[in-house]
Order: structure tokens, then C-alpha cells, then sequence
């Protein structure tokens, strides 16, 4: 089985049943140690995994545990952004170097890379998968309990060489209260469920706004009906997330360190609880 396997057998003319998926895990950096990894992903854009990403790693090292965030959207970072990081990543020849918070959590990203961080980054997909596996073989990580891996949108190449390559503990899906939310989460749930990845929950995003005056509740989007379809595919509503301006602009100031409320509490809630089986 190569990488390039989709796991449709009927695609090609090999068998590979007898090959064992954890001989397609890719060796971490030799000077890191990694307990627990989880992917952010969902199966469309524009519903709030890097805000997700970003409170998730924030809710786990205001517990005190030391927290990394790999950035796997290569063709759309934000997650620099969303802490104030404006540097440049370097190395020593033999790793990268991630940056650092000011809350303590570390963080790679092309776009700590990149000489000019308006530049597209204008590659297949191959390529793109490439850059995701050195994050995890090139980068000196050091010593963390968690890596969170904010996915880019979809089940394409860049979440399958994930999902292959790094020893994947378990998966949030982020999702929003429209018509296609069972499409979405139904195809990150059955691209979870082929790579034998187990899956936490589903956040939903931007499930309503209240009135700061009244405290009233609006659907801006339309009634949401997660919990039918969460049920449906036997998967847990782990958080439902309001439309919030002050996240907004904590994400657009760099400043998702200093929110003084974390939606994802629960979320990091229902990752200890896992580790504890």
C-alpha cells in the first residue's frame, strides 16, 4: 500500500489488505515527543476550524499542559494570525524551529515560512501533502502532551497523507447550522471511519446569536438540526458556539490567548475524558 492509496480497492489492481497501516506512519522528529494527537477538520471551508484550532489549544495550556498546533491548511494558514505571530520560523539545518505564543503554545505554518505571507502558495496536492508530513518529521516539537492539527476544508490529499502519516489519537468535526450540515458532517464522519480514525464529536459553529440586551437567542441561520444528525451517524454534539464579535476580533488582533470566555472548555473536556477511556 503506497500513499497514494484511497482506499478503493476497485481504483487499482493491488491488494493490500496484508499491509499494516502503521508501517505508513512517518517518523517524528527525532527530538520530539508527542503523547496525544487530534485533527480539526470538517468537510468544507468557512465554518471555523482555525477558530476552533486556536480556543482548543488555548482551553488545554491554560490547564497546564504544553501544547502544539500544526496548521495543515497550507493554501489558507490563519492560524498565525489568530495568535499575533509575525515572524519567520527558522532552523538549524536539520529542523525547523516552531514559533511560540505568548501563552506557551507552539505553532508551525507555511506562512511562518513564507519570505512574503501575501504569496499564494499555488501547488498540487502532492506537494501539499509533502509539507504536512515534514511539519511532523522536520519541526523540533520538544516535548508536548497535545498537537492539534487544524485541517484544511475537505477529504482530499492533504487530510489523507494526515491521516496515513501521523499517529492520529482522534478527530473534532466543525461544522454550522445550514441545510448541508449532513452532507458535511457525514463526509468527514465516513472519511474518519475508513482511516480508522475514532471520532470525539462535532462542534457546530456560529449556532446562534444572543442579544447582548435581552439575552434572546436568534438563529441567523436557521433552526439547526445537529442533534438529529449527530444521532443519526452516532456521534456526540460536543459544543454549540454562538456568533460572537469579541472571537472575531480576538482572531483578527491575535489575541485568542486573552478571550476571557472559551466555548471549547467542553471540548478539552471530552479529550481528557478520552484519554481516560
Amino acid at each position: 500500500m503506497s500513499e497514494e492509496c484511497t482506499h478503493d480497492c476497485s481504483t487499482c489492481g493491488s491488494s493490500c489488505e496484508h499491509v499494516d497501516a502503521k508501517d505508513l506512519i512517518a517518523p517524528l522528529n527525532k527530538d520530539s515527543s508527542i503523547k496525544h494527537v487530534y485533527a480539526i477538520m470538517s468537510g468544507k471551508g468557512g465554518v471555523g476550524k482555525s477558530s476552533t484550532t486556536a480556543s482548543l489549544a488555548t482551553a488545554m495550556a491554560k490547564r497546564g499542559y504544553k501544547v502544539g498546533i500544526m496548521d495543515a491548511d497550507i493554501t489558507g494558514p490563519s492560524i498565525p494570525t489568530a495568535f499575533g505571530l509575525d515572524t519567520r520560523a527558522v532552523g538549524d539545518g536539520e529542523s525547523i524551529f516552531p514559533e511560540l505564543t505568548p501563552g506557551g503554545i507552539k505553532i508551525i505554518s507555511l506562512n511562518l515560512l513564507l519570505e512574503n505571507k501575501g504569496d499564494p502558495v499555488v501547488w498540487r496536492g502532492s506537494l501539499l501533502g509533502g509539507v504536512v508530513k515534514q511539519f511532523w518529521t522536520d519541526v523540533r516539537w520538544g516535548e508536548l502532551d497535545y498537537l492539534f492539527i487544524d485541517m484544511p476544508p475537505g477529504t482530499g490529499d492533504v487530510p489523507l497523507t494526515v491521516f496515513q502519516s501521523i499517529p492520529v489519537d482522534g478527530i473534532v468535526v466543525v461544522t454550522s447550522p445550514q441545510d448541508l450540515v449532513s452532507l458535511i458532517v457525514t463526509k468527514a464522519v465516513r472519511m474518519a471511519e475508513m482511516m480508522n480514525k475514532p471520532i470525539l464529536g462535532v462542534v457546530e459553529n456560529y449556532s446562534y446569536f444572543q442579544c447582548p440586551n435581552c439575552g434572546e437567542k436568534h438563529d441567523i441561520f436557521g433552526k439547526s438540526n445537529l442533534e438529529q444528525v449527530a444521532a443519526e451517524l452516532q456521534v456526540k454534539v460536543l459544543a454549540q458556539i454562538p456568533m460572537d464579535p469579541a472571537m472575531a476580533a480576538a482572531m483578527d488582533q491575535g489575541a485568542m490567548e486573552t478571550m476571557e470566555h472559551n466555548y471549547l472548555e467542553p471540548v478539552a473536556d471530552a479529550i481528557l475524558a478520552h484519554e481516560q477511556g
